[in-house]
C-alpha cells in the first residue's frame, strides 16, 4: 500500500506538470489519479508501456520532454515505473551533500 502511495505521488509530480500543487492529500490524491489517466490515455496500444511516439502524441509533457533519459535502457519505450526511477534519479541528484552524507 505504501509503495503505491509513493508511486502515486512520484507520477503526480512528473505527469501532472500542468496542475499546480494545491495543499491535502486530497490534491495529491487527484493529481495521482490524472498523471495515470494521461498515461493510460496515450498508451494507445494499452500495453503498459509508452513509445517516443505515444508520448509526443499524448498528454504526459514531461515524459515527452524527458524520454531519452527516462528509456536509460534504450528499448524504445518507457513504464510507469521507468518514469519512477527516473525521477528518483533526478531527487538523488539534488539532494543536500550533508543530507547525502548522513548514515541514519
Amino acid at each position: 500500500m505504501r509503495r503505491t502511495v509513493l508511486t502515486a505521488i512520484a507520477l503526480t509530480t512528473v505527469l501532472a506538470a500542468g496542475v499546480h500543487a494545491q495543499s491535502g492529500l486530497g490534491s495529491l490524491t487527484q493529481q495521482a489519479q490524472i498523471a495515470n489517466k494521461n498515461f493510460d490515455i496515450a498508451d494507445k496500444n494499452k500495453d503498459g508501456l509508452l513509445t517516443k511516439e505515444e508520448a509526443e502524441k499524448g498528454p504526459v509533457p514531461f515524459i515527452r520532454a524527458h524520454f531519452d533519459a527516462i528509456d536509460k535502457d534504450h528499448k524504445g519505450t518507457v513504464s510507469k515505473q521507468d518514469v519512477l526511477d527516473y525521477v528518483k534519479s533526478l531527487q538523488q541528484g539534488h539532494r543536500h551533500p550533508a543530507a547525502a552524507a548522513s548514515t541514519h
